[in-house]
């Protein structure tokens, strides 16, 4: 029998625009929260608002299986500063329980998390430290070599890296006692980073032409050496292209290498955000940057499942989705977002395309243009949301229709049950419904007894998509199988 996914009473609720919507389950807005929250103001509500639903959310559901989606969310979805705050709540709430630190150890994916979840836990409720907190995070160093460890001493700021081995005191083993050694004694020195050898460059040059030289055979070095990090390398297109044009061409041969993006963790919305610095330049490899910025966005997302029959991707277009605002270059707007995991599923599955707010349109995409192509052509016009509109528009039968929204109908506006049971009876079909929820808000505008719940920036959600045909509790029981 099913522990979290008891079957839903379909609870009407009011949601945060004041229209009607179900309540979801704790457990799948817990998951929905962890998978789409930047810890940053949203339309609807706060950072600070959503800091205190994710405390509450602890609470009310089973705290393993609040762990279980912590670590999914950081070591799969690459989400950071969410998974942080639930580490630091799970500190908190959970007490005596042997799972709790080797949750602290496997929630770690990168030096900094440690000093990330340290901070918020000390910010939130001072110390003494909970041990299985202190336990988790010493073990957890044992990941980490001294390159790792120097590269996130986090000098400067309010809890340094040095901080945190005198708070937790992590056990040195031979891969690892000697850097300890040294970090502690101030001796740790970030050494062949892409930033300490751009710093030594600007240093020891002689003049300003000589710090351009010197810049440009830096860039050269760590590319031809494979020195320089996936994100490192997205975040300083620019300056390749200004500082060393001439390797441009290999920059780009790690630029869409296959692996080296699968590895990253690199969220899709971040090409989007590359590609709108580097369409600003008027260098002479810009154009092949953007091109293979293109190519490499659609790498990350290649694995959408194809699905049989026919589809519709449906995308919410009205006000609370940045509508007003348009693109806004950061790539972390939920109209960004959906416009681009739209364009996906239509390129994949060959997919009709609607959009809609106060009434529905269908609009016809090319799926031979690239993702981003077809993402920047889809216009947001703000306004209100019906999500009734979608249904009294769609002209024929679908074997699946997916939704990407907020999910937030307008007040005025009623639930969509009865639009969706005439589209069913006109055309004598029973389409299966994605209910892709972008922000985390908590409600859906169908029962999740009669849709497949979604959340989430990164390919892996498509991972989930390829079995919630036979098991709509797919994303819930994914996280279930995680293992502590």
């Amino acid at each position: 029998m099913s522990k979290f996914n008891t079957k839903s009473t379909g609870t009407k609720t009011t949601n945060l625009a004041g229209g009607e919507a179900f309540q979801e389950s704790p457990e799948l807005e817990f998951i929905s929260i962890l998978l789409t929250s930047f810890v940053q103001d949203q339309y609807y509500r706060s950072a600070s608002d959503g800091i205190n639903r994710v405390k509450a959310l602890v609470k009310a559901c089973d705290k393993e299986f609040c762990a279980k989606a912590a670590i999914y969310a950081r070591n799969e979805f690459g989400m950071r500063s969410i998974s942080h705050v639930v580490a630091g709540e799970i500190a908190k709430q959970v007490k005596g329980k042997e799972w709790t630190k080797r949750f602290f150890d496997k929630v770690v994916y990168r030096v900094d998390d440690i000093t990330e979840i340290l901070s918020y836990y000390m910010g939130e409720y001072k110390k003494p430290l909970p041990n299985s907190l202190k336990k988790g995070l010493a073990k957890a160093f044992d990941k980490f070599n001294e390159y790792q460890l120097a590269k996130y001493r986090g000098e400067g700021k309010q809890l340094s890296l040095v901080d945190a081995v005198n708070l937790v005191h992590p056990s040195p083993f031979n891969g690892n006692a000697d850097a300890l050694k040294k970090l502690v004694n101030g001796e740790l020195v970030s050494k062949d980073t892409w930033e300490s050898e751009l710093t030594k460059a600007g240093q020891n040059a002689e003049s300003k032409e000589d710090k351009v030289e010197k810049k440009k055979d830096v860039w050269v070095n760590l590319i031809r050496e494979k020195k320089i990090g996936y994100f490192a390398l997205l975040r300083n297109l620019r300056n390749i292209l200004e500082q060393a044009p001439e390797i441009v061409p290999e920059a780009i041969t790690l630029l869409t290498d296959r692996k080296l993006i699968k590895k990253s963790l690199v969220l899709p919305f971040r090409f989007n955000t590359a590609v709108g610095e580097i369409s600003k330049t008027n260098f002479d490899g810009s154009r092949a940057v953007v091109m293979a910025l293109n190519e490499a966005l659609d790498i990350s997302v290649d694995n959408v499942p194809n699905l049989d029959g026919k589809t519709l991707v449906v995308l919410d277009v009205s006000g609370s989705m940045g509508g007003y605002y348009g693109w806004q270059g950061d790539g972390k707007s939920p109209a960004e977002i959906g416009a681009l995991f739209s364009a996906v599923l239509v390129k994949a599955n060959n997919a009709d395309f609607m959009s809609f707010h106060g009434d529905a349109k269908y609009k016809t995409l090319n799926p031979m243009d690239s993702t981003l192509t077809l993402a920047k052509s889809i216009k947001f016009t703000g306004g209100c949301t019906d999500f009734k509109a979608p249904f009294i528009t769609a002209n024929k039968a679908y074997d699946r229709i997916i939704i990407l929204s907020d999910m937030q109908g307008w007040v005025g506006y009623n639930n969509p049950q009865e639009a969706f049971k005439t589209y069913k009876t006109k055309y004598k079909c029973d389409p299966f419904v994605y209910m892709f929820d972008l922000q985390g808000y908590g409600t859906l505008q169908l029962p999740e007894r009669n849709v497949a719940c979604l959340a989430g920036f990164s390919d892996k959600v498509f991972d989930v998509m390829k079995y919630l045909e036979q098991d709509k509790n797919a994303l819930v029981n994914t996280i279930n199988q995680v293992v502590i």
